[in-house]
């Protein structure tokens, strides 16, 4: 029998560690922020609701649009970068090569994305080589110093190592060790509140420890100056986005609603949103004049598409590239989801010098056609 999970479960878990974390926070007042690092992770799913014909209009219509935000530049005279993770259980060859071109034409990049339920760690072994090498005969994914295969990772059912409470979209509670084998440098599917799985660990960037279960997800080792955790194959880092209460937009006037840095048709992205995300100060210890902002969408969908490509998105860059900056001296930075990854690596190594230095600090893209 299905176990019937309120969506507002998860309160239970993460609200008392995030109230724990602001109050942490208070140590930072008068530490500035100096970089802003922005990535979009799009769970980008083409035939998501539709058919080929209409995940190839979807296609055209990003490939149209998105580059006319291009005007728009970051600190290092660069435009806005988008991470698509691509669900690879729905794999065209067509709508790859699309995106990938895409992302050629405007810094972009693809990750992987996978939907998947009762798999046991061979199937999902499967799953994710056959998507990895599907993804790589467009130029896809990254590697590393070693020149393996690497990949960035979000779980399409949000449920981690088997983390959803009724057991459903996974299977497999050691998941975080199949993925590191496989060449994932990091997680992007957290905070996934209000679903029931949303662990304990909120607005961090930090290393889960394989343990068979999704007890991993709950207690990080954050990423910090001098941590050497990104060598370990017991450990994978989880880059996660803001989690808080927004105060300033309240249901019915009162309570405060939930910011999950989902950006939707009726939760667009604004400058009062970007203020927020920047308040949760997620960064690696040690370093916190460096922060990173995490977001996620469904872009694919037609009224997501509508507030990440039109009015409502230009609004939101104008804010980011150039009302924020003025107000706060903070530089701006849009960067991929690898790119940010090596951005946490290199704050790991204590590197000195311009963020821009370090965008390809340890993963690197591999060339079209490997």
């Amino acid at each position: 029998m299905e176990i019937k999970t309120p969506m507002n479960r998860s309160f239970q878990k993460w609200l008392l560690p995030w109230m724990r974390r602001a109050r942490d926070l208070r140590k930072l007042r008068n530490t500035k922020v100096e970089h802003v690092f922005l990535c979009v992770c799009d769970h980008f799913e083409p035939l998501h609701h539709t058919d080929d014909r209409g995940a190839i209009e979807r296609l055209q219509r990003w490939s149209r649009e998105y580059p006319a935000l291009a005007h728009f530049r970051d600190s290092d005279g660069r435009g806005p970068r988008h991470t698509f993770f691509y669900p690879i259980e729905q794999y065209d060859a067509r709508h790859v090569e699309m995106l990938a071109a895409l992302c050629r034409a405007t810094g972009s990049e693809i990750e992987v994305q996978l939907h998947h339920d009762g798999d046991d760690e061979a199937s999902l072994r499967k799953k994710l080589c056959d998507g990895i090498n599907n993804l790589r005969q467009h130029g896809c994914l990254s590697t590393d110093e070693h020149g393996r295969v690497t990949f960035g990772f979000v779980h399409g059912n949000w449920a981690l190592c088997n983390s959803r409470p009724d057991g459903r979209w996974c299977g497999v509670a050691n998941e975080l060790r199949v993925l590191r084998d496989l060449g994932c440098y990091a997680d992007f599917t957290f905070p996934s509140a209000p679903s029931g799985t949303q662990p304990r660990s909120v607005n961090m960037l930090g290393y889960a420890r394989e343990c068979g279960g999704a007890l991993a997800l709950d207690h990080l080792a954050a990423a910090t100056v001098g941590s050497t955790l990104r060598e370990s194959a017991e450990h994978l880092l989880l880059v996660q986005g803001p989690l808080a209460l927004n105060w300033r937009w309240r249901k019915w006037g009162v309570l405060p609603r939930l910011e999950n840095g989902d950006l939707t048709k009726a939760n667009p992205p604004t400058p009062q949103r970007l203020r927020l995300w920047i308040e949760q100060r997620i960064h690696v210890a040690g370093r916190p004049e460096w922060a990173f902002i995490k977001v996620h969408s469904h872009g694919a969908v037609s009224a997501n598409s509508d507030v990440l490509l039109g009015p409502a998105a230009e609004l939101f860059h104008q804010a980011f590239t150039e009302s924020f900056p003025r107000e706060s001296g903070a530089q701006v930075h849009y960067v991929t989801a690898r790119e940010m990854a090596n951005l946490v690596f290199a704050a790991e190594d204590d590197a000195g010098g311009v963020p821009a230095e370090f965008f390809n600090h340890y993963l690197r893209r591999e060339a079209r056609g490997v």
